[in-house]
């Protein structure tokens, strides 16, 4: 196995790669960060900006995918399939019952439990390193509920519930009270997930990496990776070649074809989700993250506008978006009584996905010149500085804050 790196290749520039690259950066290694440019079909660019730290359970789980039928897009639900993709989605979702075997499933909350232990901490720790001070909030989030059923429900739920760090209460009347200034009708109840949080812009956060990272001597290239050789050189689109001592495999949903030649398979898919932003908007800026559970509806204040964000969608990652999505987000926020533009921006992108969302992170067993990062599904921006901090051990040879064999891409194998 080759010794620490000196040099290294990262492949995307999203919250992931960027963080690593920046990491790397910071610890002395020579970054060459390449990217196409176009960050609105990525992951990246239009989550919800929620710090997830409770989220230790891997959707994995046989009462998940039972209720698969209820949630349906067609049924009023967030999870939709492209039928023109069963090719796609079909093998993968075979994988995705399998990894819901009890066995399979405990390892995975295991392994989610160790990643996001310490992912607020990690984001405290990119937030000086990248000289964006207030750009993390650790205000939590709030799950409201507008029925009283569905409340009562949630609290039985959460009750038994495994939120790793996090901490929920029941919210009080006086909290409930600060959404009627925004909503038709005051919710019914909530509960509210202390130590959680948000970024307050996630473009912004990308954009403060990226320019600390070339502030420190980093390389950032626009051109599209086509191919990455067994010998770790990379190819451009542009024509031109590039070779590190090593070399970080980070494009999100496109990952894994650039494994293919090391004989990996990455069973990865696009879980597409949907949002829009709106400038226009009265949504207070020190309420937390909201979440409709009844809607399965998110809502963010940024600094640069109100998002709201939903559904799973599952097929090609490049595929048109579907306008019913934004038109259903629309519906929903006339119904809650949200201030929101008639034509806001609206962005569509796909959350990278292994069947048992749980991430890869590691480096290859029969290729160790090359280091992977990808299949955050919707905790990559929630993961994204701890697993930097993680890469940037592996290629430094300095001990991993966890146990990283959960996470190796060859248990697919």
């Amino acid at each position: 196995m080759p010794g620490a790196m000196k040099s290294m290749i990262v492949i995307g520039a999203g919250l992931v790669g960027a963080a690593s690259a920046l990491q790397l950066q910071a610890r002395g290694v020579a970054v060459t960060l390449i990217d196409p440019g176009d960050m609105r079909r990525a992951a990246s660019f239009g989550n919800a900006g929620h710090i997830g730290v409770e989220q230790v359970l891997p959707w994995s789980m046989w009462s998940y995918a039972l209720s698969f039928p209820s949630r349906l897009f067609g049924l009023g639900g967030p999870l939709d399939f492209r039928w023109r993709d069963v090719g796609r989605w079909l093998p993968w979702s075979l994988r995705y019952l399998a990894a819901c075997e009890p066995g399979q499933f405990a390892r995975g909350q295991a392994a989610l439990s160790d990643i996001l232990n310490d992912a607020m901490g990690a984001w405290r720790r990119l937030e000086t390193l990248a000289d964006m001070p207030g750009m993390v909030r650790p205000h939590g989030q709030s799950n409201l509920y507008m029925s009283q059923a569905a409340g009562e429900a949630a609290q039985r739920a959460y009750a038994k519930t495994p939120i790793g760090q996090a901490r929920v209460r029941d919210m009080t009347s006086a909290e409930l009270d600060r959404y009627t200034r925004v909503l038709k009708a005051r919710p019914a109840s909530g509960l509210h997930f202390d130590g959680t949080g948000q970024v307050s812009d996630p473009q912004g956060a990308r954009e403060a990496i990226l320019k600390k990272f070339t502030a420190l001597g980093g390389e950032l290239v626009a051109d599209k990776v086509v191919s990455l050789a067994p010998n770790g050189r990379v190819r451009l689109q542009g024509g031109s070649e590039r070779q590190g001592d090593g070399v970080l495999v980070a494009a999100g949903a496109w990952s894994a074809p650039l494994l293919q030649p090391f004989g990996v398979n990455a069973p990865l898919i696009g879980e597409r989700g949907y949002s829009m932003q709106s400038l226009e908007h009265d949504w207070p800026e020190d309420l937390p993250t909201t979440i409709f559970e009844e809607r399965a509806v998110v809502l963010s204040r940024f600094t640069s506008g109100l998002r709201t964000t939903s559904f799973l969608e599952f097929g090609d990652p490049s595929a048109p978006p579907d306008p019913r999505k934004w038109a259903r987000l629309h519906q929903h926020l006339d119904e809650l009584g949200v201030k929101f533009s008639s034509a806001p921006d609206r962005w569509c992108g796909p959350r990278p996905t292994l069947p048992d969302y749980v991430p890869a992170i590691g480096r290859l067993e029969r290729a160790p010149q090359v280091f992977y990062a990808f299949g955050h599904a919707h905790l990559g921006l929630t993961m994204s500085a701890i697993t930097g901090e993680v890469i940037a051990a592996l290629a430094s040879e300095a001990p991993a804050p966890f146990d990283l064999k959960p996470f190796a891409i060859e248990r697919f194998d």
